[in-house]
């Protein structure tokens, strides 16, 4: 039988440069992914083309982004953000503590493109 409880706390990684994916669980049905940033550190707005992304924010603040243009919301400890099948999503940490986030990829194999951020003139 398949472990089905879980500690955060030891999933977690923090690392300069790029967040680290840590995967807490996987089945065909879900990835479940513990991301743990750093003060200013940035997930890189993506999007997953053939399931939902559901974000559970457990500390810290960040800024949502929810479109290829870089609109953003402000998320905070206890919000639930749903990407569902197509939609960009990244997240900047905006404040002054680890960003720590439950991730659940429904299906575990949706795919995972990265978003270009738009070009200035």
């Amino acid at each position: 039988m398949a472990l089905r409880k879980f500690k955060i706390a030891d999933f977690l990684r923090p690392a300069s440069g790029e967040p680290l994916r840590s995967v807490i669980t996987q089945s065909d049905d879900a990835a479940v992914v513990a991301w743990c940033e750093l003060p200013g550190q940035m997930l890189s707005a993506h999007v997953h083309p053939s399931g939902q992304d559901t974000w559970t924010v457990l500390q810290g603040v960040g800024q949502y982004q929810t479109d290829a243009h870089g609109s953003t919301e402000t998320i905070v400890a206890g919000d639930v953000v749903v990407a569902h099948r197509g939609q960009v999503h990244g997240v900047y940490n905006a404040g002054d503590v680890q960003l720590v986030i439950v991730s659940v990829v429904s299906p575990a194999e949706s795919g995972f493109e990265l978003i270009q951020p738009p070009t200035r003139s």
